[in-house]
């Protein structure tokens, strides 16, 4: 396209390309034609392919420029070619080779792209499968693993915990040749072995610790303000692994480079941003869509469509499948439905608007009374990551609580931002184990980790470390908190667990039950909470005048017994309950069930006041 425009001024050659790609990509099941960063490893990849990647934008660069157009002259032949060098990191032209002055510089943007942190297994399991089949080719991978292990070991940066390379997914030697790909599988096993040892001297970034996966620097031509630090996408895009790359802490390569401001960085800075590009890949964006959610089971354009066949059925489908999603909760909870009742209406919030400062929507919750058994939360959190597409375990350890880095915080050397462990996507499920709680004191860290965690829940933001300053981010996330008393940070809704069963071995009574559900119940499940997420919802007005008469009925005897924020936690109980059953709007019968499981909830909080003095 770039060659049959030369001819033509004025062709905006660029924005067909984009326009091309982008309506290739829209044909049925096209997405599924192009190789996944996530799935396959980097050295099955052609350097120049298109590939995707299913992403989280953990940092943003500083702009750059590069070559957009440039004429190279052939000193024997005294030639002019004029060349393109958007979508590439690398001039095309020879040792020999002389550019002319009349060179176009353009700017770009980059930002650093991770996994999306905390992405749960059977999401990654499921998105594999249906993907391009990648056979690996023989010609140039031996020389790029050579390369990358060999010579760019000694441009790593260790700032904090190493992270190793992503290992490839178990079943890629399906993608294999079936006759005589023993090599394949062999090279398989060897190179990402190498690449992780080589990878172990890089840090990743990653904001949660031990995180596995490929990272990438992502190249941004156009529309860059549209995207946001924390925001998850899916990018589709020209891979490049150019060894050059790697060498951009030596004079002699520089020169080479279509990055002409690289000089100005300081050391530290040029190993962060130009990394070895065998172990984070370039990706120069032709087309990139925001994830509204990152559940492979929902079409990928989300719910926009209100009319379609999928919402439509799904609909239907929602009090059924609730109904037996509550029976799953309720053997899980050892017998407690009220409390399974609460666990589907926390895992269906989602703060939908914001008011001022005020998150509407959100519904912390925090289940009290959990065993004093050390397995139990976290075989409770195991079965919470089985349906949700997102998650993370915090055990509130004085350890963890006095050395983790929760908030983000801008390394001004470097020239990026660290990472922490509140740095999540949205609708992230983050459990916190509040039973691993331990006799100590918190250090300057360990209390503002607490506060950090505090702002989450009672805000839904994080106020990332600038040194000089902080600088408040918005987030969603739901917060799921599990203590043995009350917790000692605040929440929205708190339930008391009240076994009805008593296992003589509960250690092997969760073990069952984690493993009790069929796959398909499973999908039925995670599709189930994914769009009761997504649905909208409104009150009508004859409903609204309803609720407020209750109100005031309910204050009429006793006004101590009910204040505006009980009437705000039963209304954010009946939209969640609305939702949960697949209602769009709060009907009359919704209205009066939400009271009822809040009466029967805060009937049990005072009885367990009475027995415990110590309990709210």
């Amino acid at each position: 396209m770039f060659a049959a425009s030369q001819n033509t001024p004025n062709s905006g050659w660029a924005a067909k390309a984009v326009a091309f790609f982008k309506d290739r990509l829209k044909e049925k099941d096209a997405h599924t034609w192009v190789p996944s960063l996530n799935d396959v490893p980097l050295h099955y990849l052609k350097p120049n392919s298109l590939v995707k990647f299913r992403c989280f934008i953990q940092d943003m660069f500083d702009p750059e420029f590069y070559m957009g157009t440039y004429e190279a002259v052939d000193p024997s032949t005294k030639a002019k070619v004029l060349r393109c060098g958007k979508y590439k990191d690398v001039t095309e032209c020879g040792v020999s080779t002389t550019l002319e002055p009349s060179t176009m510089t353009a700017e770009r943007h980059t930002f650093y792209c991770v996994p999306i942190p905390g992405e749960s297994p059977w999401v990654k399991e499921i998105s594999s499968s249906g993907q391009a089949r990648v056979v690996p080719s023989t010609s140039y991978a031996p020389t790029r693993q050579k390369r990358s292990y060999e010579e760019d070991d000694d441009d790593m940066d260790t700032d904090t915990q190493p992270q190793k390379q992503r290992e490839p997914h178990t079943g890629m030697s399906e993608l294999s040749e079936p006759h005589g790909n023993g090599d394949c599988k062999r090279r398989e096993k060897e190179a990402p072995s190498s690449q992780a040892a080589s990878a172990s001297h890089l840090d990743l970034n990653f904001p949660l610790p031990g995180e596995k996966g490929p990272s990438c620097l992502l190249k941004v031509y156009e529309e860059w303000d549209g995207f946001k630090l924390n925001e998850a996408v899916e990018v589709f895009g020209i891979l490049s692994v150019s060894p050059a790359l790697s060498a951009l802490a030596d004079e002699d390569a520089s020169s080479s480079l279509l990055d002409p401001a690289g000089g100005m960085e300081t050391a530290e800075e040029q190993r962060v941003h130009s990394p070895p590009a065998s172990l984070v890949p370039r990706l120069h964006m032709l087309h990139a869509k925001p994830l509204p959610h990152n559940n492979p089971l929902l079409p990928a354009a989300g719910l926009e469509d209100n009319n379609s066949a999928f919402l439509s059925s799904t609909l239907r489908e929602m009090a059924a499948v609730r109904a037996e999603l509550l029976a799953y909760f309720t053997h899980v909870l050892l017998g407690d439905a009220l409390a399974a009742e609460y666990l589907i209406l926390h895992l269906v919030s989602n703060v939908y608007t914001r008011r001022d400062v005020l998150p509407l929507g959100k519904f912390t919750l925090n289940l009290s009374g959990c065993p004093a058994v050390a397995s139990f939360t976290e075989r409770f959190y195991q079965i919470i990551q089985q349906l949700v597409p997102s998650s993370y375990y915090l055990g509130m350890t004085l350890q963890n609580m006095n050395q983790m880095r929760l908030v983000p915080k801008k390394d001004y050397v470097a020239n990026r931002l660290l990472s922490g462990a509140l740095q999540l996507a949205t609708n992230t499920s983050l459990f916190l184990d509040e039973s691993q709680l331990e006799q100590g004191q918190l250090d300057t860290t360990g209390v503002r980790n607490v506060t950090a965690l505090g702002n989450l829940i009672s805000w839904q933001k994080v106020d990332y470390d600038f040194s000089y300053h902080q600088m408040e981010f918005p987030c969603n996330i739901n917060v799921l908190i599990a203590s043995e008393g009350r917790s000692l940070l605040p929440s929205d809704c708190q339930i008391h667990l009240q076994s009805q069963v008593a296992p003589p071995d509960l250690e092997a009574y969760l073990g069952g039950i984690q493993v009790h559900p069929q796959a398909s119940q499973l999908n039925k499940f995670r599709m189930y909470l994914s769009v009761a997420r997504q649905l909208d919802y409104s009150i009508a007005d004859e409903v609204t005048k309803s609720v407020e008469d209750d109100f005031v009925d309910m204050r009429k005897d006793d006004p101590q017994s009910i204040s505006a924020e009980d009437l705000h936690r039963m209304l954010v109980v009946a939209r969640l309950l609305s939702l949960s059953l697949g209602q769009t709007s709060l009907s009359r019968d919704s209205w009066l069930r939400a009271k009822h499981v809040e009466m029967l909830r805060r009937s049990r909080m005072e009885q367990n006041k009475c027995v415990n003095g110590n309990e709210p």
